[in-house]
């Protein structure tokens, strides 16, 4: 079965296998029939490190916190020229390592974040 699962103001499209004798049951103890979720486009689900479409500014390629956390580590500074996928920086969200990857070939334009900093989702972390 397909869901569409709202979180943080983002659909995600979530596909569930239904186990036979489980449902079994669960219709059993069922009194009234439940109604199926309206179907809704929405994009699919991606990986949590990788933000899903870098914003492209006058100035560049705005690399944003997927997260709110910490930065542990800066692995590029400004002038630095990167590949799609290099490492920036590592950011550090509910006790996990989360690598933040350059979405686009380019030169690090601006790196407005430090080690040690806090972020906030959608926050800012570097202009390619």
């Amino acid at each position: 079965m397909k869901y569409v699962v709202t979180l943080n103001g983002k659909n995600y499209e979530v596909e569930v296998n239904e186990c036979e004798a489980y449902v079994a049951n669960v219709t059993d103890a069922v009194a009234a029939p439940v109604a199926a979720p309206a179907p809704v486009a929405a994009p699919a689900a991606a990986p949590a490190a990788a933000p899903a479409a870098a914003p492209v500014s006058a100035n560049g390629t705005q690399v944003l916190a997927p997260m709110p956390g910490s930065i542990l580590n800066v692995n590029v500074s400004v002038g630095a020229a990167v590949k799609a996928g290099d490492v920036l920086m590592v950011l550090e969200a509910m006790k996990m390592e989360n690598d933040i990857v350059a979405p686009c070939d380019g030169v690090v334009k601006q790196i407005p974040v430090t080690k040690g900093s806090t972020v906030n989702t959608d926050e800012v972390l570097a202009v390619i």
